[in-house]
């Protein structure tokens, strides 16, 4: 048996024996009491944000990817860590049908969160368009979150949120998805039990946006303040919308309806949709999205003046209604902290997956195993039957973009043992490109491939290939066995816009271009995203793999 051994690095630089890697390639904090936004350059989209003592947490929608729903830890509102996930995965016993999210399914899951703390337990509420409303909870952010509760079954229930009343009764609201119901832009609001994991009562109208102008009106987040409720919503569409307050002294309305954020002379598109939070110090904030097309629905804040009852957010005020900010005065939280983002890279130097990685569909065994011994082992998986491109292969191991540039890198020791196996780094989204290792005979080639409308089943086409037959192609099974001239290097650079390069070395200094730029694209309802796969070309044949070293992001 013959095989492929070779060690694969897209990185702009080697660090020998390195045992910890971190690069920031986007930084919100001045470090002169000032932030930029966005806060964060990555896709985090329909946020909702708490604050619990002196920390705030932080959820988005995580759609088909698994795990799911995202937890953010930060102490200030502009650094910001991601310390766990709500769900490991995304099957619900008795609900959907088994094996359904085994499979991909692009744009369906989780959508549009809540996050809120009640009576010692942390809450996240998230609407599945095709099965209902869901919460799960936990007393412990950073442990393992309960089994989620179905609230409200039914097609087409999204956004939802929900109020923990003064006298002890509890409210839910939530939006309609007009694929699935047939109708939107329309709010209702309904009692739950006092755990907040059942609806008792009737569902009530409340708000109306087909009135020509709120169209779209969706993911509503509901407060209480001075006898007032509020139910902050977006309305106007994701790329172009803008923010509306409602409020009423009565849960069920009437409501008075504002606009209080929109694009105003800025060019931040569509600033709407996220959370209001307070400070320690009394101060408003509030964390919303703008779409920014391959990079997904990236995060700012915003600070929030009360003017005559009404949350006016960002600056400029016009009749109530402000614009965002480019920059701004840090909030105040009391104390000064340190700069903090999410993590990006991964040395694989302990025995469980990195809180930056994710799955296309719920992981089956064998697909993956990190490693304290310093490397993450990925087998390869058969392609389908059916197979046209890798829009429904679930196997995908991606992170979302961090940057509007940035230069990803992977180091790799292959193992590819049946000929038209590969292995490579791809960049995902409704189009696609992918550089990879291709087993050929008893040598291997290069490949640059790609994708076009890939969720309309177009086939693959082979952009460049490059013969690498003067590579060793010794078959080693144990990874600390090293080989003489087997490092390869690949890698990518995204510039601005999601431009994206592809390239390779033989001695990790010089580098070749290899095929054609490649313009990074959204996929369903979230950004592009960078990682690694590895597949089988045959069923039933010896399975490849590939050790992975490292994974590294650059500016």
């Amino acid at each position: 048996m013959k095989g492929i051994i070779l060690t694969i690095s897209l990185f702009t630089c080697i660090i020998a024996n390195s045992q910890t890697y971190k690069s920031q390639v986007w930084i919100s904090d001045q470090g002169n009491g000032t932030y930029k936004n966005p806060v964060l350059y990555a896709d985090y989209s329909d946020p909702d944000v708490i604050r619990t003592g002196d920390d705030f947490y932080m959820t988005a929608s995580s759609f088909n990817c698994v795990p799911g729903l995202p937890v953010l830890h930060s102490k200030d509102l502009v650094n910001w860590k991601i310390i766990n996930y709500a769900l490991s995965d995304l099957y619900v016993e008795g609900v959907e049908p088994a094996g359904f999210f085994d499979k991909v399914q692009h744009g369906k899951g989780v959508w549009a969160p809540c996050i809120r703390y009640h009576k010692g337990e942390y809450m996240i509420y998230w609407g599945d368009p095709d099965f209902g409303i869901y919460v799960v909870k936990t007393k412990d952010i950073l442990g393992r979150w309960d089994k989620p509760i179905l609230v409200l079954p039914g097609k087409g229930r999204i956004d939802p949120s929900p109020l923990f009343d003064d006298d002890g009764k509890v409210y839910l609201t939530h939006a309609w998805a007009g694929s699935r119901a047939g109708f939107n832009s329309v709010m209702t609001v309904c009692e739950m039990n006092e755990d907040g994991t059942k609806v008792i009562g009737e569902e009530s109208l409340i708000f109306d946006g087909n009135d020509g102008v709120n169209h779209t009106v969706e993911g509503g987040k509901f407060y209480k303040k001075d006898g007032y409720y509020y139910l902050l919503a977006p309305t106007g569409g994701v790329a172009m919308g803008w923010q509306i307050a409602l409020r009423s002294k009565n849960i069920y309305g009437p409501y008075e309806v504002k606009r209080v954020l929109d694009r105003g002379n800025t060019s931040i598109n569509g600033p709407h949709q996220g959370g209001l939070v307070e400070t320690q110090t009394g101060e408003s904030w509030f964390i919303h999205f703008q779409d920014k097309g391959p990079y997904g629905r990236i995060i700012h804040l915003q600070p929030v003046t009360w003017k005559d009852g009404w949350p006016v957010m960002g600056i400029n005020d016009k009749n109530y209604c402000g614009e965002p900010v480019f920059s701004y005065r840090k909030p105040n939280t009391g104390k000064v902290h340190p700069v903090e983002t999410p993590v990006e890279s991964d040395e694989f130097n302990t025995a469980k997956l990195g809180l930056q990685w994710s799955w296309h569909a719920n992981p089956r065994q064998g697909w993956a195993f990190p490693s304290a011994d310093g490397y993450i082992r990925m087998y390869g998986q058969y392609y389908p039957d059916n197979f046209t491109n890798v829009w429904d292969i679930p196997n995908l191991l991606m992170q979302k973009l961090p940057a509007p540039e940035f230069t990803a890198t992977m180091k790799v020791t292959a193992v590819l043992q049946n000929e038209g196996d590969k292995a490579g780094l791809i960049m995902m989204g409704w189009d696609y490109s992918y550089i990879a290792l291709v087993k050929r005979g008893n040598g291997y080639e290069l490949q640059q491939v790609g994708c076009t409308d890939a969720e309309q089943k177009t086939g693959e086409k082979i952009l460049a290939k490059i013969s690498l037959d003067n590579l060793m192609t010794d078959i080693k099974y144990n990874y600390q066995t090293k080989l003489e001239n087997t490092e390869f290097y690949f890698r990518i650079i995204v510039k601005e816009g999601g431009k994206c390069s592809f390239s390779y070395s033989t001695d990790g200094r010089k580098y070749k271009e290899i095929g054609e730029p490649f313009q990074a694209r959204q996929g369903k309802w979230i950004g592009a995203k960078v990682g690694m796969f590895i597949m089988n070309q045959v069923s039933d044949t010896a399975r490849s793999w590939m050790d992975v070293d490292w994974f590294r992001i650059e500016k």
